[in-house]
């Protein structure tokens, strides 16, 4: 069993948790701390946030929270909430060395090797990057 399992989802996208949700449960035990993590993936461009609302960011941010507070009151009350907001890999793993977590789980699109070429994936980058265990779940 694992302390404290930070678990990424995206809410607009129910293969991002249906299966990896049951997987932390289990992997959590009793006693086990679950910790979900939406993030607000990082426009990148200045030219681009010339173009939205100034408190865009902060209204997104607080939308966000809101929505992952939802999500969680009704598929895993106990779960400590986090948002993030930057690059998706980057911000995982920065947040899961924030909070000392004992293990990250994610799902993962099944492969598609034209289209991880083109833009690589999340998944990919943290199983690389990462300094503690990572279970990637199809």
């Amino acid at each position: 069993m694992f302390d404290k399992i930070l678990m990424p989802i995206d809410l607009t996208h129910d293969e991002s948790w249906k299966t990896a949700l049951p997987m932390a449960k289990r992997c959590a035990g009793p006693d086990g701390e679950i910790h979900l993590l939406a993030i607000l993936h990082d426009l990148g461009a200045a030219m681009v946030s010339s173009y939205l609302p100034r408190d865009f960011e902060k209204t997104a941010m607080e939308k966000l929270k809101s929505q992952l507070g939802d999500f969680a009151a009704s598929e895993v009350p106990e779960a400590k909430l986090h948002v993030g907001h930057g690059h998706i890999a980057e911000t995982i793993l920065r947040i899961a060395g924030d909070m000392h977590a004992d293990l990250i789980v994610m799902s993962s699109h099944p492969p598609n090797d034209f289209k991880t070429l083109l833009i690589g994936s999340n998944a990919d980058k943290v199983v690389r990057h990462a300094t503690r265990p990572v279970l990637v779940v199809r």
